[in-house]
């Protein structure tokens, strides 16, 4: 008989999951990875390995992924195992991006030493913005001068109405 094994690559929906209770969730999912690798690999025997197990227990047990991504593989023999998939793909991307962040930080680290000559120049912009807010802290003072003037006007309003109201009175008595 021939030694090769039948591999699929699938992405189990574990929606339903959510129909159960909260404290019987986790539960239910690898029940239905065991069922959805029974019914499409076409046999009963289904070995769970351990890291599919850690991603559905991963947050617990009232909150395993919605879907998942497996390998089922299935021998001469009937066992179907079922195993994490790993791209190879994204794996060589990976790899070439993290080329590229390294050699753009290290053309980052060249420009930073430009940074450190204009560091006079921002000191002149800093020394031009002071005598701004000089000429700010001027113009304040005269509007504090106007402020307490009207204050002062306001003050004075309401002591010449008292004023003509008790005058009034006066002259009622008199008559």
């Amino acid at each position: 008989m021939s030694e090769e094994t039948l591999e699929r690559i699938y992405t189990i929906n574990l929606g339903k999951v959510l129909l159960s209770p909260n404290n019987q969730r986790a539960k239910r999912a690898i029940n239905m990875i065991r069922a959805f690798a029974s019914k499409h690999m076409k046999s009963e025997n289904v070995k769970i390995e351990e890291e599919i197990s850690h991603l559905v227990w991963e947050r617990g047990i009232r909150h395993p992924p919605r879907k998942i991504r497996v390998k089922l593989s299935k021998d001469d023999d009937g066992n179907i195992i079922v195993s994490k998939y790993q791209e190879e793909k994204k794996a060589e991307e990976k790899s070439k991006k993290e080329e590229k962040k390294t050699e753009e930080k290290k053309s980052e680290e060249k420009p930073k030493e430009k940074k450190t000559e204009e560091k006079p120049k921002s000191e002149e912009k800093i020394a031009e913005e002071k005598p701004k807010s000089e000429e700010k802290k001027v113009e304040e003072k005269p509007k504090k001068e106007e402020k307490k003037t009207e204050e002062k006007k306001a003050e004075e309003k309401p002591k010449e109405k008292k004023e003509k109201t008790e005058s009034k009175p006066a002259k009622k008595s008199k008559e």
